[in-house]
This record gives structure tokens, C-alpha cells and sequence, in this order.
């Protein structure tokens, strides 16, 4: 899907929701859901493919091709997560520039030192705000598409506090950033302060029961935020619904009476795209 679809839309000030997908399943049910953009969690990703935290294990090689299997399937915008870059200047060069091949809208890089980790746990550190515009400057200038877009997270504000949060928002929006990601703002009042600051962009990271309160779309489009990412309610969901299943099969020895609604295994082959492969064996292996 274009990037600049995505950076049109963005011009708008209706709030832009972009759900996490985590896996290909997931991305081929929101796809059919016509939202205009999906995340790829790094959180979610990592922990679907890895099985491992989100914690700077990750590395290039293995995000860059699940940045092109989603950005395959999505039917919408990708904007995929970054990390630092996976390394220094060079190594953001080299991300940018795979990311935008392999079919990403926009890229999210941050500030953290590495090994980073999620901005909803603690012991986040974050290097010199000189040295995270230095990396932003480099992404600008690596992209191939000037629609291609780079966003700029900060996670100062756990551990240096908001108005050194702000501060460096306004130093990477100079630096070129298209989107500002002030990560973990702790109080609604917070959030009004970041969006009273900035005529930048601003992304809204929704975490269930994370630092950030989970605020309406009209309270998030009130307080100056034009994207908004949901990117583990999926996996939340998921999780929680797979634990009531395995427990209800341990403790019973059958799915009968289970507490969850299961899918169709029916719609489930649909989605999965088995009807094409039924077409494809009735016309050439029949």
C-alpha cells in the first residue's frame, strides 16, 4: 500500500486507528476489516515469532522479513516498529532502507539505549538526545520514497521526566521526524500537555493496563493526537482466550463447554485462504 496514502490521511484531523498485528493470522483478520493502517508490535511480533521479550533480542534480520510477510497481506498502510535501528548510524541506514523495501509505510525508531525494551516495563535508559537526532537525520536522508515515514519515540519521560520528553520531540520533529511518539505519558494531563506542545503529528500508544490511560477517540482527537495504535489488545484477547481453552482441555479432557467463543473452523479455512487452493486443485490437479 503507498506511503502516501498513509501521509495523506495523516493530514486530516480525525484520529487514524492503527491495530497491532502480531502474526499472519492477525493480519489477515484486520485486513478484512478495512482499517486504513495496522501496526506491526514489536512486542507482539517478537513474542509470536521468538517466543522471546521484548527486550533487544530481536535483531535486523529477523524483523525485516516479517515487516514483508505483513506488509504482503496487510491490504493497508504498514507502519512497523523499528527499534533503535538495531545498532548505530550506519546500521539506521541500513533498516530504513529495508524497511521501505520490503513494503513498510513508516518506520518507528526511539531513543532508547540498547538493549532496548518495551516502553511499558521498567529499566528503560535512553542515549543523548543529540545522538537520537543524529539517527533521525540519517533515516530522512535514507529513505528512497520522501513519503516514506520516519517516526520519532522518545522514552524519556519515564526516567527523565515529561519536560525533558518535550524537549527532545522538539529537537527530533526539527531533525525531520514526520511523527512524534512521546512514549509512556503517565496522567491524562500529560497527554494535553504533549498535545498542546507540538503542531507535529502525534501517535497515542493505547496499552491495556500499561502506563498511558486508554482514552475514547474523542478524547484522544480533543487533545491534538492524529494516530492511534492498539498493539497487543489483539494479543491480550488472543492470550486470554487460548489460557481458557488449554485449562478447560486439561482440567476436563475436552473442549465441550468451553467458557470461549471458538471461531468457525469453516470461516477459519476461509480466511486462511483454503478456497483459492480448492479452485487451483478442481482446475489443475483434478
Amino acid at each position: 500500500m503507498p506511503s502516501s496514502t498513509l501521509r495523506s490521511r495523516l493530514q486530516q484531523k480525525s484520529l487514524l486507528i492503527a491495530p497491532g498485528v502480531h502474526d499472519m493470522v492477525s493480519v489477515r483478520l484486520a485486513a478484512t476489516f478495512g482499517f486504513e493502517a495496522l501496526y506491526m508490535t514489536g512486542f507482539g511480533t517478537v513474542a509470536s515469532h521468538m517466543g522471546l521479550p521484548d527486550a533487544g533480542l530481536a535483531t535486523y534480520t529477523d524483523m525485516v522479513g516479517r515487516v514483508k510477510a505483513m506488509a504482503s497481506m496487510a491490504g493497508a498502510p504498514l507502519i512497523a516498529d523499528g527499534d533503535t535501528g538495531y545498532g548505530g548510524l550506519l546500521n539506521v541506514r541500513h533498516t530504513v532502507r529495508g524497511y521501505e523495501e520490503a513494503g513498510a509505510a513508516a518506520i518507528q525508531l526511539e531513543d532508547q539505549e540498547f538493549p532496548k525494551k518495551c516502553g511499558h516495563t521498567p529499566g528503560r535508559r535512553v542515549i543523548p538526545m543529540d545522538d537520537m537526532v543524529k539517527k533521525i537525520r540519517v533515516a530522512v536522508e535514507a529513505r528512497s520514497n520522501p513519503d516514506f515515514l520516519i517516526i520519532a519515540r522518545t522514552d524519556a519521560r519515564t526516567s527523565l521526566g515529561l519536560d525533558e520528553a518535550l524537549r527532545r520531540g522538539e529537537a527530533y520533529a526539527k531533525a525531520g521526524a514526520d511523527i512524534l511518539f512521546i512514549e509512556s505519558p503517565e496522567s491524562e494531563e500529560e497527554m494535553r500537555k504533549i498535545g498542546a506542545t507540538f503542531e507535529q503529528p502525534l501517535l497515542a500508544n493505547m496499552v491495556e493496563k500499561g502506563r498511558t490511560p486508554v482514552l475514547s477517540r474523542a478524547d484522544l482527537e480533543a487533545i491534538g493526537y492524529r494516530l492511534a495504535i492498539f498493539p497487543v489488545s489483539a494479543l491480550l484477547a488472543a492470550v486470554k482466550a487460548m489460557s481458557v481453552v488449554y485449562s478447560h482441555l486439561k482440567a476436563t479432557g475436552s473442549t465441550t463447554g468451553v467458557a470461549v467463543p471458538l471461531e468457525d473452523f469453516a470461516e477459519l479455512t476461509k480466511l486462511m485462504g483454503f478456497a483459492d487452493v480448492w479452485e487451483f486443485d478442481k482446475r489443475h490437479a483434478e
